[in-house]
């Protein structure tokens, strides 16, 4: 059967201090386990634990002899005067006639030496204290019903886990790390320090604010420390900012660790370093860095130690200077400096520590009989001293208070008490309430009663902070930013107020900084930069180094048609469809829109020839209709001729229909234009060369067919084969004609504008049966070629349709595989090439012998065959 844990605890403290009955039956006081208490009675005794000594001193154990009292060493003055801090408000609530009228508030005061051990041996030591035997043969629980302490989140943990089982509270004015916040357990546990979580996410931003994305890490090996760096890790991370390294400070460490981790914070290129550690953990390293002469790091300091005087020395300053940091609030209290100055090493009630004290600030030894404290290693001094030394004399840690933090934070935990027992207080003295039977005796508190009104504990102190707990029995995240700077070279270190932090604000105002009065390492003004990979610009994107933290990057130029618009940007944003990046690629343009214009030079000199095609072909109309009585212009049918140069003029002109922006009308302007004008031009020819095959034919005897082609046939057989080119042109437009188009698919960074053939089989039927012509007409051609030459016009048709059909064949795989404009340059240059050919091949040869060979325009000449 398992045994109550209450009923296992009383076992082992019967085994260990066994109660001596008597025959009153009465409980006997337990003797302290640390026998050094700085003690006060009172109705209410509060007791207090603080390491004021800062070390341990080894001990044999031989298992065959209890163990002697823990020793100690490392006389700590700062912490002593938050020991004295204590004693101070007591004494000033005690004298205050509102608050807890007629009822005296008493302390125990007790040296935890810093070790978890006599810690918990201590807080064992406050359970034990004198206790009432009952009826039932029983003892009562203990009459100290809360403890303020301790200073080390690590010792607050052990020792709060020993009070739940009494149900105990604990009010530490120093533990603030986050685990504690963790109410299943430690659910009575409370603290004035702000819990490492406000501390973790205000330094991680902090670290953002300053542009800083690849720091160190440091903390003691203790709860404060490794919590500190896993709250501040995962923070930081989320803000995109990196931890390069993470050292551990052991709590004894080697000449040799201490070098590794020296060396690790000089050789990494982080130039930020942030600390988790208490004054006694850190200065191990600290001194290591001032004996390497490691300078050119930015500290980064947690409140346990950003303020501390071991540390700010001016021997540490060249490798610290520029420490920035968050402090718990300070504040200035009053009569406090008088208080401390007024300590006497022999006063009664008699201060085993104040003794220690004034042997370690005048280097004396007391001639007294009173003993020394029993945990402390002694330390003999080669003169003695009297006790009439004047402490105001000389200026040390103990008396210095312009930097009172962790005072005040003692004065908030020792009042928030006082404020919790008064309201029980008042509970008792409501008349008639129907609550005052459930109100507890004030005289005979239980531990869980105080609990209760600690939660609901809710008042502005003094200096106009409000005092409360949440659910977890924290306060609000409330701190100082200070840097530490001085006056000349071998002034003090000042702790310069440059800033705040308040976790009650909104978000955007819980961070306020004064950048102006920040001054960083090395006495610059400027903002140290610790990068692992320097920002990237606009117009470029950041790409991981492979096995590296994201923080670690190269910077790569964005694609085209993509830009980055901000600094440190991860991808490239792809621009829309109708914009492009420009050179540096931080802005997205609109694309540069393309097509065949007037304006640029080719473009003006495709116009320039076709605009000389059309004038040449009018020429010749005009040339032909002069000579129009001429045998020539007669001898080969002057009406198809003047209908052929309109129709080869009308080609030149279509040719100009391809040149300008495509647009609604423009792109069904040039298709039907394109293949009504060369039917029409090849109808014409066919018809030429019918008339000539059938004019020779018709000599034959007997041959009747030359009446089919007479004029009117002519005429009709052109106006046919024009009008079945227009009908298919016609059902083009109707179905799908063409239409403009943005074509971005050819080019990336520019916009080809070109007509859409919008239904390609009508277009394939124009093209095609504009070959059929061609076609036809040439094999006619080549037919009637070997005719007498001087009525013989089928020659110099052949030769125009062999350039037709030539320029036409070599079209197409030249306008597939021409790319944007250059596809509407290609069809142009075909037009003309083509028209060009008809013309030259077939009026030049006439107008030469109109013009230059007049003789050979005759009858006669034209009549004589070779």
């Amino acid at each position: 059967m398992k045994m109550p844990v209450l009923q296992v605890v009383h076992l082992v403290f019967s085994f260990l201090y066994p109660i001596q009955s008597n025959s009153e039956a009465d409980c006997k006081l337990w003797k302290d386990l640390d026998s050094t208490v700085v003690y006060k009675e009172g109705h209410v005794v509060l007791a207090g634990m603080f390491p004021i000594h800062s070390k341990g001193v080894d001990q044999e154990l031989n298992f065959r002899s209890p163990p002697d009292q823990r020793k100690c060493r490392g006389f700590n003055m700062r912490v002593f005067r938050w020991s004295q801090s204590m004693i101070f408000f007591i004494e000033e609530i005690n004298r205050n006639p509102t608050l807890l009228p007629n009822i005296t508030l008493g302390y125990r005061l007790y040296d935890t030496c810093g070790l978890t051990a006599l810690s918990l041996r201590t807080a064992l030591s406050v359970v034990s204290q004198p206790m009432k035997r009952s009826s039932l043969g029983e003892c009562s629980s203990p009459s100290i019903p809360i403890i303020i302490g301790d200073s080390g989140s690590t010792l607050s943990m052990a020792i709060s886990r020993v009070l739940n089982l009494f149900r105990i509270p604990l009010v530490s004015y120093f533990a603030s790390c986050a685990c504690l916040s963790d109410k299943h357990q430690f659910p009575y546990f409370f603290r004035t320090i702000p819990s490492d979580v406000y501390q973790a996410n205000a330094l991680a931003r902090l670290v953002k604010h300053f542009g800083w994305t690849w720091v160190g890490t440091m903390g003691a090996d203790d709860a404060y420390g490794r919590t500190g760096i896993d709250l501040f890790t995962t923070a930081v991370t989320q803000l995109g900012v990196c931890v390069a390294y993470r050292v551990i400070i052991p709590k004894l460490p080697t000449q040799q660790q201490l070098q590794d981790i020296v060396k690790t914070i000089r050789d990494s290129t982080a130039r930020v370093l942030v600390v988790f550690a208490i004054e006694e953990d850190i200065k191990p390293v600290v001194d290591e860095i001032i004996r390497q002469n490691v300078t050119g790091k930015q500290w980064v300091a947690s409140e346990a130690w950003v303020t501390s005087t071991l540390i700010s020395t001016k021997e540490n300053y060249p490798s610290l200077s520029g420490t920035i940091g968050f402090a718990i609030r300070r504040a200035e209290i009053p009569g406090f400096k008088q208080f401390l100055e007024s300590v006497q090493p022999l006063a009664e009630p008699y201060n085993a520590f104040a003794r220690e004290f004034w042997e370690t600030q005048f280097q004396c030894s007391l001639n007294t009989r009173l003993p020394a404290p029993s945990t402390t290693e002694q330390v003999h001094y080669s003169h003695s001293c009297t006790g009439t030394e004047r402490v105001q004399d000389i200026h040390s840690i103990y008396n210095d208070v312009s930097e009172l933090r962790v005072t005040y934070n003692m004065h908030k935990a020792v009042y928030a008490v006082a404020h919790a027992l008064h309201n029980l207080l008042l509970c008792q003295r409501e008349k008639g309430s129907a609550l005052t039977q459930q109100c507890p005796d004030i005289h005979n508190l239980q531990p869980w009663q105080v609990v209760e009104v600690l939660r609901k504990v809710n008042y502005t102190n003094m200096f106009g902070d409000l005092i409360h707990f949440d659910k977890n029995g924290d306060p609000a995240g409330s701190y100082d930013i200070v840097n530490w700077q001085r006056e000349s070279d071998e002034g003090p270190v000042q702790y310069v107020t440059v800033g705040r932090f308040d976790s009650s604000l909104s978000t955007a105002q819980q961070l306020v900084l004064n950048q102006d009065k920040i001054i960083w390492h090395g006495g610059t003004k400027k903002i140290p930069v610790s990068v692992c990979s320097a920002s990237c610009p606009q117009g470029y994107r950041k790409v991981t180094r492979e096995g590296q933290p994201v923080c670690c990057y190269d910077c790569v130029l964005c694609a085209e048609g993509s830009i980055s618009n901000t600094t440190d940007q991860p991808e490239c944003m792809l621009c829309p469809e109708d914009f492009w990046s420009n050179q540096r690629r931080n802005l997205c343009v609109p694309k540069q829109i393309e097509f065949l214009s007037y304006s640029e030079a080719f473009g003006m000199i495709l116009a320039a020839i076709a605009i000389l095609g059309a004038v040449a072909a009018m020429t010749v109309a005009a040339i032909f209709f002069r000579h129009r009585d001429t045998p020539l212009v007669r001898a080969n049918n002057s009406e198809l001729s003047f209908l052929l140069l309109i129709s080869l003029t009308l080609c030149f002109i279509c040719a100009l229909t391809f040149l300008g922006q495509p647009s609604r009308w423009a792109c069904p302007l040039r298709r039907t234009a394109f293949g009504l004008t060369f039917a029409l031009c090849l109808s014409c020819l066919l018809s030429k060369t019918l008339v000539v095959l059938m004019a020779f034919k018709a000599t034959l005897p007997g041959n009747n067919t030359a009446r089919w082609f007479r004029p009117p046939q002519q005429r009709l057989g052109v106006f046919f084969c024009s009008v079945l080119q227009g009908g298919v042109c016609v059902a083009w437009l109707v179905t799908a004609p063409p239409y403009p188009v943005k074509n971005t698919w050819l080019y990336r960074d520019r916009i080809i504008l070109e007509c859409h053939l919008g239904s390609v089989a009508l277009f394939c039927c124009v093209l095609g049966y504009i070959g059929c012509l061609a076609a036809f007409c040439f094999i006619l051609a080549f037919l009637a070629r070997k005719l007498p030459d001087n009525f013989n016009e089928a020659k110099f048709i052949t030769f125009s349709m062999l350039i037709f059909c030539a320029v036409w064949i070599t079209f197409i795989p030249a306008y597939v595989s021409s790319p944007g404009k250059f596809t509407v340059a290609v069809e142009i240059f075909a037009i003309l090439a083509s028209s060009y050919g008809v013309l030259l091949c077939i009026f030049a040869p006439k107008c030469y012998i109109i013009i230059f060979m007049p003789e050979r325009n005759s009858k006669k000449f034209l009549m004589h065959q070779k």
